[in-house]
Parts: structure tokens; sequence; C-alpha cells
């Protein structure tokens, strides 16, 4: 069980390129998104190639539990405020509650920060990805990478999933 998270970043728009190379590797994908993240995605489109709806709010008390249990988590694109407020234990949107929620469970998670270098360099930034590291979240980011290069392929991104996965088990 895979649980992909968005962010409001362009690389967003392209996250049903992911969907397929994840579910071609075993994975259920279900995908959240923050709520500006919406805006990015094409979401009928991701509806349609997960079975499931994507999710951006908190469910209503009276609406059932609709998520399984995560095996794994990728955060892609990751920004800023999302990173910031995640470290920080600041969960005032459904997604980053879910990521505070599956780091106490001890979920692999893999974030993929994509930002300008400008709010790269800014300390909160770089002290809240350390937080982050310390806490067991793999961040897979390089603040030196030219702006088209910030963003690493999907391709990428599930060989590192599938890297911090297996030394999961390996500890276990």
């Amino acid at each position: 069980m895979l649980y992909v998270i968005a962010c409001a970043a362009p690389a967003a728009a392209d996250l049903h390129h992911l969907v397929p190379l994840a579910q071609a590797a075993g994975w259920q994908v279900h995908v959240v998104t923050t709520p500006m993240g919406e805006r990015f995605l094409d979401v009928p489109a991701l509806e349609r190639l997960t079975g499931d709806r994507v999710r951006s709010t908190y469910r209503m008390p009276e609406e059932p539990k609709g998520l399984p249990p995560a095996d794994a988590v990728i955060v892609a694109p990751a920004t800023f405020n999302t990173i910031n407020k995640w470290a920080g234990g600041i969960a005032d949107t459904f997604a980053v509650g879910l990521l505070c929620e599956v780091m106490g469970f001890g979920v692999p998670i893999l974030a993929v920060p994509l930002l300008k270098a400008a709010l790269a360099r800014h300390m909160a930034f770089v002290r809240n990805v350390a937080c982050l590291e310390e806490m067991g979240v793999r961040i897979l980011f390089d603040p030196d990478a030219p702006p088209e290069s910030r963003m690493p392929s999907w391709g990428r991104i599930m060989r590192e999933l599938h890297t911090v996965v297996g030394e999961r088990q390996a500890r276990e």
C-alpha cells in the first residue's frame, strides 16, 4: 500500500506518470494532496488510474475511513511550506496530518522537495530537512542542482523508494 502525497508545485501535474510505475512494481496507490496541490493535479485521471478518490481534506466523523494502512509513502513534490509544517508537527491539512501520523507507525517515507534555490537556503528549511532526516525520513534533494534538474525523474524516485523500503525491512 503506497500513499503518494503531492503538494503545490509544477511537477505534481505529472503525477499520472508515477502511478503506473508504482503499480507495475506491485504497489496499490492512494493519492493524497494538499488543498493547493489539488489545483495542479488531473484528479479524474488519477482516480481512474488508482481506482480510488484523491483526498485533500479530513473526512467528516460520519464518513467511513477510506485509507488502508500504508506500507510506504512518497511525498513528491514536497514544497517549502509542507516540509516546514510537517517537521514542526503543524497538521493543519489532511496531507500533513497524515504524514505526522504515519511517521508514528514507522512507515518508510521518501520526501522529494521541489522549491526555489532561495527557499532551499532558508534556515528553517535547512533545519527542518535535517529534523525529518533525524526522524527517519529519506530526503531526495539536491539544492545545488539547476532548476530544470531539481526534480528527479519518477523512475529515480521509485528506485529510491525501493531502497528505503529494503533498508527498513533489513533492520526489522
